[in-house]
């Protein structure tokens, strides 16, 4: 089974997590623009994050035959720096419309403060205009209510709800974005957020329609196979094989593909992998003979 891993932060993550990835089925990922860990304190140290996504992360990713795609926005944390705030989202009106970005994201609320809203409008406008999809990051800390207003914003601003995919969602969360017409995606942790055991039970719920599952896979304690040991998960517990697929393969790339930007037809072929290539003189060998 192909599976496309639609939210994780791969700048953070070793090239040995390319490869176990790889091996574990995972042939397309979806790496959105997030927060460091470290406040930046100059847009042009955004330039270079984005640069770094667009350039060497997609060479590391295609040395395992692993197609990278991402997508640009302000992170909601950072959005309360006067600093780069305004300075990123103007340079966010070139960086949407790169090669291999899918749409804006990972946007929304932390501490659901005016700077945050502002920002997380302004970024749904930028969608707007450029017809992309956004993917939206949803409070760590009263989610419920971040969500409601996530939704409201939305609707203000007008963007379809087919193009919004609201992210980190939890058994409280899910019915409200699942009376909408929003896609639902839920981030799958080792202690926190999500377990793959509580994933099975929402999708007897719910079901799986427009539902995403990612690792999220960031600089904490994170793991990026979770999605493929959330695959076993389905299968111990007697989900159909193609409600399975449907969810890490075909909802993933139907939803980002609305950006015009992917295909299920990318896909096909044999992949090859040529460690003869650099980027900028570099190579992941570090020296050794390809």
């Amino acid at each position: 089974m192909k599976i496309f891993e639609p939210h994780i932060h791969m700048f953070s993550r070793t090239t040995d997590d390319y490869e176990r990835m790889a091996l574990a089925g995972i042939v397309g990922v979806l790496e959105p623009a997030f927060w460091l860990g470290q406040p930046r304190t100059t847009v042009g140290t955004f330039k270079d994050y984005f640069d770094t996504l667009l350039g060497w992360e997609r060479f590391r990713a295609s040395q395992f035959g692993i197609k990278h795609y991402c997508t640009m926005g302000l992170n909601p944390k950072e959005a309360n720096d006067d600093r780069v705030n305004d300075g990123v989202l103007e340079l966010l009106e070139d960086y949407v419309n790169r090669e291999g970005v899918l749409g804006v994201g990972e946007i929304g609320y932390d501490d659901m403060t005016e700077r945050e809203d502002r920002v997380f409008r302004a970024q749904i406008d930028l969608a707007n205009r450029n017809k992309l999809p956004i993917l939206i990051h949803t409070p760590h800390r009263d989610k419920k209510r971040g969500v409601e207003r996530i939704i409201a914003v939305c609707r203000e601003m007008k963007i379809p709800d087919t193009m919004v995919l609201i992210d980190h969602n939890n058994e409280e969360t899910t019915p409200l974005v699942k009376e909408t017409g929003m896609w639902c995606g839920y981030s799958i942790y080792p202690g926190t957020k999500m377990t793959p055991e509580r994933m099975v039970e929402i999708f007897r719920k719910y079901g799986t329609d427009q539902m995403l599952v990612n690792s999220a896979g960031d600089w904490g304690i994170s793991d990026p196979l979770l999605v493929p040991k959330t695959v076993l998960t389905m299968r111990k517990s007697g989900m159909d094989e193609d409600e399975i697929e449907k969810v890490v393969w075909r909802n993933p790339i139907t939803f980002f593909g609305q950006s015009g930007r992917i295909d299920f037809a990318d896909f096909e072929g044999p992949g090859a992998i040529d460690r003869t290539k650099l980027h900028e003189g570099n190579s992941i060998l570090r020296g050794q003979a390809p």
